[in-house]
């Protein structure tokens, strides 16, 4: 599901070092002299070399009009204490749920971790608040410090082409790289079940979660979608959350409806529904779900995340966690 403008718009990315944040005219003197450089311009497809002044102030204005339609989102690389630009980094969609990462970085910033900690950082924005699945890259065959970069983030070579760079002047050999969101999940130790599901092992912990599936008066559910940070951010899920020591799953998920969504709901209107039991790689997950009509309150997205209220028939159109799947035909069904 795609960010809302006003989302993308307000969007500053932050790491240990860095600031990414949408361009602004005033970073051009400053880009202009980092992106001036042969062995910048030479990885760069569509970059001249020399690159005008009054070309990059163009660019730059178009940066806005793209991210306001959704089209591309580019940020300015800045150091988190200093607002000087390093770089530019950003995404371009070329599908629906596809888009490509382009990065540069002035030649005095590199080898200091600047390109591999911004992409790190758009990389969990694409997949965790624009909910992408896929993103793509194409390096220059001879820039293997950028190849680096892209296999360090988890992307996978996929085939050689041939891309024509306006600073060469022509057609030059490029590698093409992708990254999945099942890829990216995976690594984070939440992709695919591992093992024999009843069997956890010593090093895969019982993970106990209490969810519900809201429902309003129009027959529909509420779910909402994991925010950036989180792991398996992006996708969408019934609200709910971990079993505290000494808590039954019922007063958890009142504590939690409370916590995330503002809304007071009483034990004897959460009816046992069905339940979850998903091997993740790094753990097992039981997740007993619930049913609720009646509460206290609007519910309102307290932690980050956002809401959707969805009929049963369209639940499976929205990406979800590999445990909540399985709910959501027996929800659709019962509903």
């Amino acid at each position: 599901m795609a960010v809302t403008e006003a989302d993308a718009a307000a969007h500053v990315l932050l790491t240990e070092r860095l600031r990414l944040r949408p361009l602004a005219r005033d970073d051009a003197p400053q880009l202009h002299r980092l992106i001036n450089d042969w062995e910048v311009a030479r990885n760069l497809g569509s970059v001249p070399f020399p690159y005008t002044r009054e070309a990059l102030e163009a660019w730059i204005a178009t940066t806005a009009e793209d991210r306001a339609a959704g089209r591309a989102f580019h940020f300015c690389i800045t150091g988190r204490a200093e607002e000087h630009p390093l770089g530019v980094i950003g995404l371009t969609r070329v599908g629906p749920d596809v888009a490509r990462v382009g990065y540069w970085v002035g030649r005095r910033y590199w080898a200091h971790g600047v390109a591999s900690e911004a992409v790190a950082r758009l990389v969990g924005w694409a997949f965790g608040t624009l909910g992408l699945d896929r993103l793509v890259a194409y390096v220059a065959d001879d820039n293997a410090p950028s190849i680096r970069v892209l296999e360090k983030q988890g992307f996978r070579f996929t085939h050689e082409a041939e891309h024509d760079f306006v600073s060469r002047g022509g057609a030059f050999p490029v590698r093409w790289f992708a990254l999945t969101r099942a890829d990216w999940l995976a690594a984070s130790g939440h992709g695919s079940p591992a093992g024999d599901p009843l069997s956890l092992g010593e090093d895969r912990p019982l993970v106990l979660v209490s969810a519900v599936a809201l429902i309003d008066s129009d027959g529909r559910v509420l779910i909402a979608r994991r925010p950036e940070g989180k792991a398996l951010a992006g996708l969408w899920e019934f609200p709910g959350g971990k079993v505290r020591p000494g808590e039954t799953p019922e007063a958890a998920l009142i504590r939690e409806l409370r916590e995330e969504l503002g809304i007071d709901v009483s034990a004897a209107c959460l009816a046992p529904f069905a339940f979850a039991s998903h091997a993740y790689e790094s753990f097992h997950l039981l997740m007993p779900l619930y049913l609720c009509r009646r509460w206290q309150g609007t519910p309102v997205p307290r932690e980050g995340q956002a809401l959707a209220w969805v009929r049963p028939q369209k639940l499976a159109e929205y990406p979800m966690p590999p445990a909540d799947r399985p709910l959501v035909a027996m929800l659709r069904d019962w509903l």
